[in-house]
């Protein structure tokens, strides 16, 4: 109840218009469908246990800019890129973590169901964070921007940071 407060409070405040529009969908994708030229948003990697980690693929040329919600040294953008340099780069990017396992590609739709851009995520061995997917990420578009929400899923936090997610006042 309380991380979805936060999450609503965040979404109202700083004049956010996005609090009831719907996230967009995200589907698997193949390598071979990321052609063109790409803007590379590199979220998180701060340090050597960073998990809370993502690429996203800004397509260049469409009517979409991808911003994260996030200050702006918790990620890097890398302009001009082909498909496969932002791919490369993305893969390196997610894949450093001693449990990494594998990355998944998906393809980041807007509301028509055009592909606005990929991401890439990093997916750890079951075994040490009790799940693959360790991240909630979430793009909504306010005025041809899509705005990106990543955190870390409330159960791993709890494992990483302690605590039982309740206030104890």
């Amino acid at each position: 109840m309380g991380f979805t407060l936060l999450f609503l409070f965040s979404l109202f405040s700083a004049g956010e218009t996005i609090a009831l529009s719907k996230p967009l969908e995200t589907k698997d994708a193949k390598a071979d469908e990321v052609t063109g030229t790409y803007t590379l948003i590199l979220y998180g990697g701060r340090h050597g246990n960073d998990i809370e980690t993502v690429a996203i693929l800004d397509k260049e040329g469409d009517k979409y800019t991808f911003e994260p919600n996030a200050p702006v040294f918790d990620y890097r953008i890398i302009t001009g890129l082909s498909g496969k340099e932002a791919l490369d780069k993305a893969q390196k990017f997610v894949s450093f973590h001693g449990s990494f396992w594998h990355a998944r590609l998906s393809k980041i739709l807007d509301s028509e169901g055009n592909t606005i851009g990929y991401e890439l995520r990093p997916r750890y061995f079951p075994t040490t964070f009790g799940t693959t997917n360790v991240l909630d990420v979430d793009y909504f578009i306010r005025d041809n921007k899509v705005v990106v929400y990543i955190k870390l899923k409330p159960e791993i936090e709890r494992m990483l940071f302690g605590g039982d997610g309740k206030d104890k006042n």
